[in-house]
């Protein structure tokens, strides 16, 4: 029996398991998608709506419990993976930022419980 080698963590902050609808709209076109993960810097989508690595687009985020979506100006695509994609948040702007970091401490307090 083989031990794997460590991956290393490339993320600046931590991450947390979501459920949250989401949207984006941009070159690759518009479409919906489910939020699986997220934190301050970026998330991780689970969407049918083809991208590929490099591509930005607009995205928001639904969260239950604030009166409209979060809206991130531009986000990146880093990554690729079947149905699912990792995207780095590029533009913000600092209100809807504030409340990104609302959503992570709540997620943060109920992954403490």
């Amino acid at each position: 029996m083989t031990k794997e080698a460590p991956r290393l963590e490339k993320r600046q902050q931590p991450r947390f398991t979501s459920q949250f609808r989401s949207t984006i709209s941009g070159g690759q076109g518009e479409g919906q998608g489910r939020t699986l993960d997220l934190s301050v810097g970026g998330c991780m989508i689970e969407t049918d709506l083809p991208v590929v690595v490099g591509a930005s687009f607009e995205c928001r985020i639904y969260v239950p419990g604030l009166d409209w979506p979060l809206r991130i100006n531009e986000a990146q695509v880093r990554w690729v993976k079947s149905n699912t994609f990792g995207i780095q948040f590029t533009k913000i702007q600092p209100d809807e930022e504030a409340k990104l970091k609302q959503v992570i401490a709540r997620l943060n307090e109920e992954f403490k419980t």
